[in-house]
Parts: structure tokens; C-alpha cells; sequence
């Protein structure tokens, strides 16, 4: 729904359409800013198709009090009025709806595109590991045949310095197979040694290749992802912008529109106080949850000091949430582990299935409990993120960065681009995405890709 058809195609004929000025106020020209605020660069990188939603926040102009007596004073105005500001609350509640439509999707692509870039990253690795496996055998199979080759001729009166020549100045297995198939006494009478050790050299060249495809595949995959979170990002953003300017507007706008609507005496300027009122009262009730949100800080620092203990790394069964130790990092949660590094079944809940491979471990300390940063870092993203639910992740340099998945709607307590110190709280666990009850789900990643936060962490000083 875009804002114009709020008012209606027969709006022009009534009189009551937006004025040229008001138009270029709803519909300015395009720029990198409008662009931005009417969703379609967010279309773009998600290869949305459809016109975006404009919204009232990004040029739309609202009546003043003044605009709404003035009109009141006549029917034909007031009527006009009413249509307009009718029109501003539809915009406003669509285009809440249709943000959070469109950063609900790109969550959902960024959780996909994420776990088709770790999966990619985890079969080059497994395929190198296999072929690296294969490529000692074929040398191992290599050294072999050479040592029947050399006892083969050295029975045959050549020189016994034969199994030197093949075992020490032959560059690799290439080579020395390349040397060994000359050697017509090796192939006629041990055809089946020098046969499993081509194989093996085969077997170990086919790998490689196959290991160098997949890493051509994880670097594509890695940069899809890249783009996905930046898209998800600037959606959870944009739904955010909306709601907070519908959280502006729309109880003026609706005062406004009975104020317009009354047939009673009742005057504009008792409408003004009533939105004074309210506005005092919704200043009371932000520091009320401002005070509210201290509080559960501080029960959470309790918590952490209590766990700490005077500080130090926490063990695998738990303790130690945020204590940062000599190396810099601290244990993310004070969380016992409960699932570690590894294959594992899927889990399925609020709608979610995770892979048959778990990417991180996790820490459960129960819902509510502490999250802590790992490590200093720039936070680069703050959000959901599919079967992560809501999550976090932090780059802390030098291709090293962690993730924080699961945490509790609300729970997020630092923003995109935030720099955070080791041990600072961040969040607070919960139990989102594919998620079978409250913990932390934490992840490590080295050059983009995943790896064992158990053996990370144990390196800096930290049991997890």
C-alpha cells in the first residue's frame, strides 16, 4: 500500500488531495537518503521485487495545532483535513506492517545465506583434511615401492645405494612414482605396490582439486552472506525508524482527527492540554522503564560479580560470566555447557530447524542471565537472525569475531557499530529461533568461517 492511496484516487476531484507542496514533500526527489528511507536499497540487496512502501517518516509533513483550528473553523477544510490526517495514520500503521514484513525476510535470508556459507567453509576443510590424508599415503606408498624396487635390483647385482637414491633425493611422490615407472623389474614382478601407491597419489590430486572448488564456492558464499547481514541490518533499521515514528505520531495525529471530528464545544486548545498531559505521562513512563532497565543491569552485574569470584575464567560446568583474564577475553556466559563443538541432530522450534552441525556451544545459565562480550570489538550486527532468533556479532580484528545467538526479545542492550570492551554486558539469554529452551549459543569465527570455541577460548585462558 503506498501513502498516496490512503487519500484516495477521487481525492483531486474533492478538493482535499495533497497540495503541490505537500507533494513534494511526501515524494522528493531521489537521493543515496531518500532512497535509503523509502526501502529501496534494502529492495535492491534483497532482491525484492514490488514497488516499496514510502513512508510518512521520509518527507512527510504533519499539521500543526494552528493548521487543525484554522480548519475546524470550516466545513469544506475540516473535511479536507480529516481525509489528509486519515491518510497520515493508514501510512503510518502500513508502513510499520511492511518494514517489519521486509526485515523479517531479510533476517531470514542472512540466517540461510550464513549457515550455506558455513556449511561451504566446513566441506573445503573436511575435503583439504582428506586430501592431505591421501597425499601422505600415496608418499608413504611411494617410499614402499621405491624400498621394493631398490631390493629388487640390488638382488639383481646393481647397486645397493638404489633405495638411497629413491627415498632421499625425490622431491614428493610425483616424482618418485614418475622414477619408479621405468623401472621395468618393479612393474612386471610388483605391479599391484606400484599400482596402489598411483592410486593413492590419484586418489589425493582429485581431493585437492575438489577441496579448491569447494573454497572458490565458500569464498562466493562468504560474501552473499556479508551482503545479506548488511540488508538485514539496514531492514531491522528501517522497521525500527517506522515504529518509532508511528510511536510519534499517531496518538497527536488522532487526537488532531477528533478534535476535527467533535461536534461538541469542546475547544482545540483542550485537546492541546490533553497532549500535553500524555506527553508527560509517556516522559514519566520512559524513565520509569529507563529506571527499570538499571535495575536489571545491575542484578545482572551482581550476578556476574558473584559468578566471577574475584574474577578469572569460568570452567566448562560453569562460573565466570564477563571476568575478563591476562589474555583479554573473558567467558561469555556463566552457563554450563550443554551442547558442544560438532556433528549433532537437528532441533526444530518457533518455526526453526538447525542444521545437522553445530557451529558453536552453548552455555546455559537460564533465561535472563548475563551476555557478555568475549573479547573488545566493534559490534557488527544487533538483530535476528533466523533460527539464531535475536544475535549479535562482534568483529574484533585480525579476521577474529564471535557470535551470540538466542537472546531474549528485549535482550539486546548494544546497537550496530557499538564498541564494546571484554566483559561488558551485552545482552541477555533468551530462548529465540530454533531454540529448545534459554541459553547462549556462542560462536567463534576466524577469517569468516567457524571454528571450535572450546579450543579458542582454552588458548586465552577461558573454559567454555
Amino acid at each position: 500500500m503506498k501513502l498516496h492511496d490512503a487519500f484516495g484516487e477521487a481525492d483531486d476531484e474533492c478538493g482535499c488531495a495533497p497540495s503541490p507542496r505537500e507533494r513534494r514533500l511526501l515524494w522528493p526527489a531521489m537521493n543515496r537518503r531518500t532512497a535509503l528511507g523509502l526501502g529501496i536499497l534494502g529492495a535492491a540487496a534483497l532482491g525484492t521485487i514490488g514497488t516499496p512502501l514510502i513512508s510518512p517518516a521520509f518527507g512527510a509533513t504533519y499539521p500543526s495545532w494552528d493548521e487543525v483550528q484554522r480548519a475546524k473553523a470550516n466545513e469544506s477544510a475540516k473535511q479536507a483535513e480529516i481525509t489528509k490526517i486519515q491518510g497520515l495514520i493508514a501510512g503510518l500503521q502500513a508502513d510499520v506492517v511492511h518494514k517489519r514484513e521486509l526485515a523479517q525476510q531479510a533476517s531470514d535470508e542472512f540466517s540461510v545465506a550464513q549457515q550455506d556459507y558455513f556449511d561451504a567453509a566446513l566441506r573445503a576443510d573436511q575435503l583439504q583434511a582428506q586430501a592431505d590424508e591421501q597425499a601422505a599415503a600415496a608418499l608413504t606408498a611411494a617410499e614402499n615401492a621405491g624400498r621394493v624396487a631398490a631390493q629388487l635390483y640390488r638382488s639383481g647385482g646393481n647397486d645397493a645405494s638404489l633405495e638411497l637414491f629413491f627415498a632421499g633425493s625425490a622431491a614428493g611422490a610425483d616424482d618418485l612414482l614418475a622414477r619408479l615407472g621405468t623401472l621395468d623389474k618393479l612393474v612386471d614382478r610388483n605391479n599391484d605396490v606400484y599400482t596402489q601407491a598411483v592410486t593413492a597419489r590419484d586418489s589425493a590430486q582429485s581431493l585437492s582439486d575438489q577441496a579448491e572448488v569447494q573454497r572458490a564456492e565458500r569464498d562466493r558464499l562468504q560474501k552473499v552472506a556479508e551482503e545479506k547481514m548488511l540488508a538485514a541490518q539496514q531492514a531491522a533499521d528501517a522497521a525500527q525508524a517506522a515504529l518509532e515514528e508511528q510511536q510519534s505520531m499517531q496518538v497527536t495525529l488522532e487526537a488532531q482527527l477528533a478534535a476535527l471530528q467533535d461536534t461538541t464545544a469542546q475547544t482545540v486548545a483542550a485537546y492541546q492540554e490533553g497532549e500535553r498531559i500524555r506527553k508527560e505521562q509517556e516522559r514519566i513512563a520512559r524513565e520509569a522503564a529507563a529506571a527499570a532497565a538499571r535495575a536489571e543491569a545491575d542484578r545482572i552485574a551482581r550476578e556476574q560479580a558473584a559468578n566471577n569470584g574475584g574474577g578469572g575464567g569460568g570452567g566448562g560446568g560453569g562460573g565466570g560470566g564477563g571476568g575478563v583474564v591476562g589474555s583479554g577475553w573473558a567467558r561469555p556466559s556463566s552457563g554450563w555447557r550443554s551442547s558442544g563443538y560438532g556433528p549433532r541432530n537437528s532441533i526444530c522450534a518457533n518455526g526453526y530447524c538447525t542444521k545437522p552441525y553445530h557451529y558453536g556451544v552453548d552455555l546455559a545459565a537460564g533465561c535472563g542471565a548475563g551476555i557478555y562480550a568475549a573479547s573488545a570489538g566493534r559490534v557488527v550486527y544487533a538483530g535476528s537472525n533466523g533460527t539464531y532468533g535475536n544475535y549479535i556479532k562482534i568483529d574484533h580484528g585480525n579476521g577474529i569475531g564471535t557470535g551470540y545467538a538466542h537472546i531474549r526479545p528485549g535482550g539486546i542492550f548494544v546497537g550496530y557499530n557499538q564498541w564494546v570492551n571484554a566483559g561488558q554486558l551485552i545482552a541477555s539469554e533468551g530462548n529465540t529461533g530454533a531454540s529448545a529452551g534459554c541459553h547462549l549459543h556462542f560462536e567463534v569465527y576466524v577469517n569468516g568461517g567457524t571454528t571450535n570455541p572450546i579450543d579458542f577460548m582454552a588458548a586465552r585462558g577461558i573454559s567454555v
